[in-house]
């Protein structure tokens, strides 16, 4: 026999009961009215200043522009004004008695601005207080001043908290307006329950909605940054891998020759001495060493799938044959070098070729129908590169092709990686221009 066991909520005490989803449900109903409407009912949370980014308040300077932040303050001032006079136009006894009745009025929509909830709570208080001092029987239980200012105290409170109190809001208001109806309503010619509750639900709606749609807009913006900036990321990390595997091919390769020739050279001399044999067999030793490190900690960027390219990795050299290509694709470029041409370290060069080819990749992308120009500068020091295109003639049928810029990000990726300089943006007849400098120190010009 297997014996079922059933895990239930229980009440604490000796007579404790499984509690069933609607007490589960009525309990958290509760617990949600006391942590939005009771707990921390009067905290102080003054009301932001607007934010003057906007497309009109943008364009707004000096003190209007300080006087626009202060708009939803005004705003709410200007509702408060707009119950006090209603409460003390509907006073038909005048004096005193109509200003306090303005006052209670004005004081609930005033400190929304502080402490919202608390304003909540203070407007029942008002409403009962100019009931008493009130004169008029025609409007019950709220008299014209106390309607104007509920409604605005709970359009505010609603603005400024969760959807969730707002709903709890307008259910305190119902049951407020049918309890005073009960009771005294049968004392006053009119009670305006109903157009409280339709007005107060259609403004409580329409705040809600808005709230849900800023909310959701917000999100969606936060996702699309994150999103942007994931894949910016995952781009410099991809270039940063494949640069890391071009690396590795070309120290390697290096490294062998170096291992090779040390291991051979003592064979190219007859009787070399032992001391001679002794170096080299050192400089062997190290450079297996040192190609057996490199392959353990480069060789972990290599994909799976990822084989070794065949051909050689491309160079300065190469280039006729890439712009013949790009010729090809409709793209008119001519070639300027400068200086005396020499051999680079093959880092150097396969950077230097990366460079040219995104370039010319982006005028392509970018600004089709353009003419570009390819500058190579070999000065001392180090190799000048500058790509510069024109733009693209007006009456053209081939649309630019939108792009996130990680072409720029990997050219850039490379150019650090050297230690060197680069320069990207438009220049004034509307095309663009790439410009760079790949540091050569003069040691290792002197041995390449």
């Amino acid at each position: 026999m297997t014996e079922t066991t059933q895990t239930q909520t229980t009440l604490p005490g000796a007579d404790a009961r499984p509690r069933s989803p609607e007490f589960r449900l009525a309990a958290d109903a509760l617990r949600g009215l006391r942590q939005d409407l009771f707990q921390d009912a009067f905290a102080y949370r003054p009301l932001p200043r607007m934010s003057v980014d906007g497309p009109l308040t943008g364009r707004l300077t000096g003190r209007a522009l300080e006087y626009a932040a202060w708009t939803r303050h005004a705003v709410v001032a200007a509702a408060g004004a707009v119950a006090l006079l209603t409460a003390m136009t509907d006073d038909n006894s005048g004096g005193f008695v109509a200003l306090l009745s303005g006052l209670f009025c004005l004081a609930p929509v005033l400190l929304t601005l502080v402490r919202p909830v608390g304003a909540f709570w203070l407007s029942w208080a008002a409403t009962a207080a100019a009931a008493v001092l009130g004169t008029s029987w025609d409007n019950w239980p709220w008299l014209p001043g106390s309607f104007v200012t509920h409604l605005v105290v709970l359009t505010v409170v609603a603005l400024r908290t969760r959807p969730r109190t707002a709903a709890w809001m307008w259910v305190i208001t119902a049951g407020y307006g049918f309890v005073a109806e009960s009771l005294f309503g049968a004392s006053h010619f009119n009670t305006n329950v109903g157009p409280m509750l339709v007005v107060s639900a259609i403004a409580l709606l329409a705040v809600t909605v808005w709230r849900i749609r800023r909310d959701a807009r917000q999100e969606v913006t936060a996702q699309q940054s994150a999103t942007e900036h994931e894949r910016s990321r995952r781009t410099l990390l991809e270039e940063r891998t494949t640069i890391a595997r071009e690396l590795h091919d070309v120290v390697a390769h290096h490294m062998s020759v170096v291992a090779i020739q040390a291991e051979a050279a003592p064979y190219r001399v007859e009787n070399p001495p032992p001391e001679l044999e002794k170096a080299f067999a050192t400089i062997r030793e190290n450079a297996v060493a040192a190609l057996t490190e490199l392959r353990r900690v480069l060789g972990v960027v290599r994909a799976e799938d990822y084989e070794a390219p065949d051909a050689p990795q491309p160079t300065l050299a190469d280039l006729d044959a890439l712009l013949a290509n790009v010729r090809e694709a409709g793209l008119g470029v001519e070639k300027v070098v400068t200086g005396a041409v020499r051999d680079l370290p093959q880092g150097v060069e396969l950077s230097a070729y990366r460079i040219v080819q995104e370039a010319l990749s982006n005028t392509l992308r970018h600004a089709p129908g353009a003419s570009a120009r390819v500058e190579i500068g070999y000065v001392l020091g180090g190799l000048g590169l500058r790509v510069v295109n024109g733009p693209p003639p007006a009456p053209s049928l081939l649309k630019p092709s939108p792009g996130a810029g990680h072409g720029i990000t990997g050219m850039r990726e490379r150019v650090s990686m050297l230690n060197g300089e680069m320069t990207a943006g438009p220049v004034d007849d509307g095309g663009y221009e790439v410009a760079v400098f790949l540091p050569v120190t003069t040691a290792i010009e002197g041995t390449a």
